[in-house]
Protein backbone atom coordinates (compact mmCIF):
# COMPACT_ATOMS: atom_id res chain seq x y z
CA UNK A 1 0.00 0.00 0.00
CA UNK A 2 3.04 2.64 0.45
CA UNK A 3 4.34 1.90 -2.63
CA UNK A 4 0.93 3.58 -4.16
CA UNK A 5 0.99 6.40 -2.29
CA UNK A 6 4.46 7.30 -2.53
CA UNK A 7 3.74 6.77 -6.61
CA UNK A 8 0.39 8.88 -6.12
CA UNK A 9 2.25 12.13 -4.61
CA UNK A 10 4.76 12.02 -7.64
CA UNK A 11 1.98 11.65 -9.89
CA UNK A 12 1.66 15.33 -11.65
CA UNK A 13 -1.35 17.35 -11.10
CA UNK A 14 -2.38 18.71 -14.09
CA UNK A 15 -4.27 21.65 -12.08
CA UNK A 16 -3.15 24.73 -10.47
CA UNK A 17 -4.09 27.53 -8.36
CA UNK A 18 -6.27 30.09 -10.02
CA UNK A 19 -7.67 27.67 -12.60
CA UNK A 20 -11.47 27.55 -12.90
CA UNK A 21 -12.66 23.55 -12.61
CA UNK A 22 -15.93 21.77 -12.65
CA UNK A 23 -17.00 19.23 -10.28
CA UNK A 24 -17.57 15.95 -11.87
CA UNK A 25 -19.71 14.44 -9.19
CA UNK A 26 -20.74 14.52 -5.65
CA UNK A 27 -23.30 16.47 -4.34
CA UNK A 28 -21.65 19.62 -5.80
CA UNK A 29 -21.79 18.42 -9.66
CA UNK A 30 -21.91 20.66 -12.53
CA UNK A 31 -20.70 23.64 -10.03
CA UNK A 32 -17.77 25.94 -11.52
CA UNK A 33 -15.38 28.15 -9.26
CA UNK A 34 -11.53 28.67 -8.86
CA UNK A 35 -9.06 26.90 -7.48
CA UNK A 36 -7.87 28.39 -4.15
CA UNK A 37 -5.38 25.55 -3.18
CA UNK A 38 -3.88 22.48 -4.60
CA UNK A 39 -2.50 20.09 -2.23
CA UNK A 40 -0.60 17.62 -4.39
CA UNK A 41 0.73 15.47 -1.29
CA UNK A 42 -2.99 14.25 -0.85
CA UNK A 43 -3.91 14.76 -4.19
CA UNK A 44 -6.86 17.21 -3.55
CA UNK A 45 -7.64 20.95 -4.27
CA UNK A 46 -9.92 23.19 -2.53
CA UNK A 47 -12.21 25.22 -4.66
CA UNK A 48 -13.92 28.64 -3.88
CA UNK A 49 -17.58 28.57 -2.93
CA UNK A 50 -17.85 24.13 -3.57
CA UNK A 51 -18.01 21.90 -0.32
CA UNK A 52 -18.63 24.62 2.03
CA UNK A 53 -18.42 23.31 5.77
CA UNK A 54 -18.86 25.09 9.35
CA UNK A 55 -15.91 25.16 11.41
CA UNK A 56 -16.56 25.74 15.16
CA UNK A 57 -13.74 28.29 16.17
CA UNK A 58 -12.54 29.17 19.43
CA UNK A 59 -11.38 32.87 20.09
CA UNK A 60 -8.05 33.12 20.29
CA UNK A 61 -6.17 36.53 21.53
CA UNK A 62 -8.12 39.86 22.09
CA UNK A 63 -9.07 40.67 18.27
CA UNK A 64 -10.49 37.28 16.85
CA UNK A 65 -14.04 36.48 17.70
CA UNK A 66 -15.08 33.04 18.28
CA UNK A 67 -18.00 31.07 16.30
CA UNK A 68 -18.80 29.04 13.41
CA UNK A 69 -17.57 30.25 10.16
CA UNK A 70 -18.37 28.77 6.47
CA UNK A 71 -15.07 27.08 5.27
CA UNK A 72 -14.01 25.50 2.06
CA UNK A 73 -13.04 21.53 3.11
CA UNK A 74 -10.93 19.89 -0.15
CA UNK A 75 -12.20 17.53 -3.08
CA UNK A 76 -10.52 14.83 -4.31
CA UNK A 77 -8.50 16.09 -7.57
CA UNK A 78 -10.42 12.92 -9.34
CA UNK A 79 -13.47 14.62 -8.48
CA UNK A 80 -12.44 18.16 -10.99
CA UNK A 81 -12.15 18.97 -14.52
CA UNK A 82 -10.19 21.95 -15.83
CA UNK A 83 -12.36 24.73 -17.88
CA UNK A 84 -10.50 25.65 -20.99
CA UNK A 85 -10.57 29.64 -20.72
CA UNK A 86 -11.36 29.56 -25.05
CA UNK A 87 -13.99 27.15 -25.31
CA UNK A 88 -15.50 27.35 -22.17
CA UNK A 89 -15.89 23.72 -21.26
CA UNK A 90 -14.42 21.18 -19.00
CA UNK A 91 -11.49 18.99 -21.35
CA UNK A 92 -8.79 17.14 -20.20
CA UNK A 93 -4.79 18.41 -20.26
CA UNK A 94 -2.57 17.45 -22.60
CA UNK A 95 1.05 18.82 -22.76
CA UNK A 96 3.19 20.59 -25.29
CA UNK A 97 6.82 21.99 -25.56
CA UNK A 98 6.68 25.43 -27.41
CA UNK A 99 9.74 26.52 -29.60
CA UNK A 100 11.63 28.24 -26.64
CA UNK A 101 11.23 25.06 -24.77
CA UNK A 102 8.86 25.99 -22.28
CA UNK A 103 6.52 22.73 -21.38
CA UNK A 104 2.86 24.18 -21.68
CA UNK A 105 -1.01 22.74 -20.53
CA UNK A 106 -3.23 22.74 -23.47
CA UNK A 107 -7.07 22.07 -24.16
CA UNK A 108 -7.53 18.80 -25.69
CA UNK A 109 -10.26 19.76 -26.85
CA UNK A 110 -9.29 22.99 -28.67
CA UNK A 111 -5.80 22.73 -28.84
CA UNK A 112 -5.60 26.10 -27.13
CA UNK A 113 -2.12 26.72 -23.97
CA UNK A 114 -3.85 27.02 -20.84
CA UNK A 115 -1.02 28.02 -19.19
CA UNK A 116 -0.74 31.75 -18.83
Amino acid sequence: MAKNKVAASKAKLNIRKGDTVVVLSGKHRGRRGKVIRVEPETRRVVVEGVNVVKKHMRPRGKMMQGGIVDQEAPLPRDKVMLVCPRCNKPSRVGRRRLEDGRLVRTCRRCGEVVDR
